[in-house]
């Protein structure tokens, strides 16, 4: 089980000046340290840092002073300097000042810092617990025979024929794989859906305007679409072909991954945080930290912020399909499964707290992806590759997303008012569970 959070480390951090004010010490100067620590730990776990686009005496810096410390005194190092940034932050409650709530976002990252360095020690952590340090939520994980009755209705809409007639993953791959884009009109259809994506996210929200992107589609990944962020407004975006892409993922990884979701998400934070308020700790982004809940569950969110299930599906018919070569009939019942799925999300968090703690074997967990995420063998293997690589970093897409929907959303705001409540939501220091108003 894992220790309680700084319990031993703050106790070595105490008793060493480190934690003591520094002369003429500021949030900015913290903030430096900050970068400098996550850079560190970044050198001992490869996939660690996801983005760094900041000052490249900072990166010398965490190379000079801090590239030969061990775990245990970066572990130090991280519990001392959450103790120096707790005094400018408050209790958490609304109506914080813009201030407070930047010093309560470096605590929450330092928290995260804290948990992963443990990990990386071979701390043993339940899944709710790896999340809770990690990703400062606490995910729920339902019994599995609470999805019984949603399976039950998928099962009506995928009845089983004379031509279908195997279990209901089975049936449902069949029924799924009619909408496979060929793979010589990937680039077609992206290129075609991330413009919608991006048109209708430049309707509401204004981006810097050299902001760009590349696309590539790669192989032998673990996860389905990754946005490599390279600063100065860039973006490199890459699609996973290692199994057929359906063509509704046209539009979700369009979206998630572009407009408005992970492209605007750093493009935004750079300009009004870094470029514009001169806060350098947005200019790291450690992927193991509260600040990935608030990236993957805006970018879930943003594909129904910018097109409706209708929309969505209206756009597939009369332009993605025709594209693809694939027929635009039954795009409608696709898009009612499809929605009948989500309601299964959450299944994926149990499964993988059993997988990850060794209570199921591999082939367990795969038949309960079959069962409870009505996956194919081979989806059920990539999402399994997922998480031996994630771990508990999978529920920032489910839980995330209705977090952010639920903030955005509340009082039922019209849908300018939703567009505003996300470009902030993109564009401040934003935390799991804050009331931004």
């Amino acid at each position: 089980m894992m220790r309680a959070l700084f319990a031993v480390g703050s106790a070595l951090a105490l008793a060493s000046c480190a934690t003591l004010p520094q002369p003429e010490e500021t949030l900015d100067t913290l903030a430096q340290d900050y970068v400098a620590l996550q850079l560190a730990i970044g050198e001992k776990e490869a996939g660690y840092i996801d983005a760094y686009y900041g000052p490249e005496e900072l990166r010398e810096r965490s190379v000079v002073e801090l590239s030969e410390k061990g775990l245990p005194q970066l572990e130090i190092l991280t519990a001392a300097l959450r103790k120096r940034v707790e005094r400018y932050s408050d209790d958490g409650v609304e109506g914080t000042s813009i201030d407070e709530r930047r010093a309560r976002f470096l605590v929450a990252q330092l928290t995260a810092a804290y948990t992963r360095l443990q990990m990386m020690q071979g701390a043993e952590l339940s899944f709710v617990e790896e999340a809770q340090g990690l990703f400062g939520v606490t995910p729920d994980l339902p019994p599995l025979e609470s999805f019984d009755a949603t399976i039950a209705n998928i099962e009506k809409l995928v009845p089983g024929t004379e031509e279908n007639d195997g279990p209901l993953w089975q049936r449902l791959d069949t029924y799924r794989n009619r909408f496979n884009i060929p793979a010589d009109r990937l680039k077609a259809v992206f290129d075609a859906s991330i413009a919608e994506c991006k048109r209708r996210t430049l309707a509401h929200i204004a981006m810097p305007a050299s902001e760009s992107f590349t696309l590539a589609f790669v192989t032998d990944k673990p996860w389905s679409g990754y946005n490599y962020y390279q600063g100065q407004y860039a973006s490199k975006i890459e699609v996973n072909t290692d199994l057929p892409i359906r063509l509704d993922r046209a539009v979700d990884l369009g979206c998630h991954e572009g407009y408005p979701g992970h492209h605007a998400f750093n493009a935004l934070l750079e300009k009004n945080l870094v470029n514009d308020r001169g806060w350098t700790e947005f200019s790291v982004y450690p992927l193991y930290s509260p600040q990935s809940l608030i990236a993957e569950g805006s970018a879930n969110y943003g594909i129904r912020l910018a097109l409706s299930e209708e929309e969505q599906t209206a756009f597939e018919s009369e332009v993605l399909a025709p594209l693809a070569g694939l027929p635009a009939d039954d795009l409608a019942q696709y898009a009612a499964l499809k929605r009948a799925l989500v309601n299964l999300g959450p299944a994926r968090y149990t499964i993988a707290s059993a997988y990850l703690a060794g209570e199921i074997s591999t082939e367990e967990a795969t038949a309960l992806l079959q069962k409870y995420q009505l996956l194919s063998p081979e989806r059920a293997a990539q999402s399994l590759r997922f998480t031996d690589t994630y771990r508990s970093y999978i529920i920032n897409y489910g839980l995330g997303r209705d977090m952010v929907r639920d903030w955005i959303e509340r009082s039922a705001p019209d849908e300018a008012t939703r567009w505003d409540r996300m470009e902030r939501l993109l564009s401040e220091p934003s935390l799991p569970g804050d009331q931004v108003e």
